[in-house]
């Protein structure tokens, strides 16, 4: 028992005596920070249907009609199964404060995950003419963003290495060794979701006449990483 605690014992001072050994060692922090911009090409589309009556019933059929039909044009649209979701489903009583009486509302939310944007504008059209009457938002995104994180990572430790030696570059005698620690602090920028709230008779005059809709922007992969760079 004596010799198990003092073999913990000399442990215990032999990593203290390391770790006072390597903080006294001359180091340097930096930061670094990696940034690609690159186009979308892939969507997130938010579409609503939504029915006010005055029986529950009643709106209940009229919705479950229109999604029906949604989602029988989105699989002849070809787009996979897997692709499209029900995100919310509500039906409740609502009282109408000017008309004094009750009616019933019922909603339900489809995500759809566009991974072809040439179908944008038509999906949309065909969406509205088979009932929707509200996008509720567009979340552009890319199929190849985990390639472009890990390339924007490779970035900023670069990024943090070349600091390092600018600032070590006047320090005669000493050049940068080995990092001791890193510290990640990433993240991506999506382009802000487009809350439309488009309506059917507004979408409708505007496919009329032959305009550009679509916006895509950029998304912004960026990493900032800091590290700890050993002199020697």
């Amino acid at each position: 028992m004596r010799k198990l605690v003092f073999v913990l014992t000399l442990f215990v001072v032999t990593a203290q005596a390391q770790a006072q050994e390597l903080k006294q060692m001359p180091q340097i922090l930096v930061s670094g920070e990696g940034k690609i911009s690159v186009t979308p090409d892939e969507a997130i589309i938010s579409v609503a249907v939504e029915n006010t009556g005055k029986e529950a019933t009643e709106v209940k059929k009229k919705n479950d009609e229109i999604i029906d039909k949604v989602l029988k044009l989105i699989k002849k649209s070809g787009i996979p199964t897997a692709d499209y979701q029900t995100q919310q489903v509500n039906l409740y009583k609502n009282y109408d404060y000017i008309a004094k009486r009750h009616n019933f509302v019922a909603n339900q939310t489809l995500s759809i995950h566009l991974k072809d944007l040439s179908k944008y504008n038509q999906l949309l059209m065909d969406l509205l003419d088979s009932g929707i009457n509200s996008i509720q938002g567009v979340v552009f995104k890319s199929s190849k963003i985990k390639e472009y994180e890990r390339q924007a990572r490779k970035n900023a430790i670069e990024d943090a290495k070349q600091k390092a030696a600018d600032y070590v570059s006047v320090l005669p005698g000493q050049k940068v060794g080995k990092a001791l620690q890193i510290s990640d602090q990433s993240f991506t920028n999506y382009p802000r979701p487009v809350f439309a709230e488009m309506k059917t008779m507004a979408m409708a005059d505007s496919a009329e006449t032959s305009r550009e809709t679509l916006a895509i922007g950029e998304i912004e992969i960026s990493a900032t990483v800091t590290v700890t760079f050993l002199l020697e």
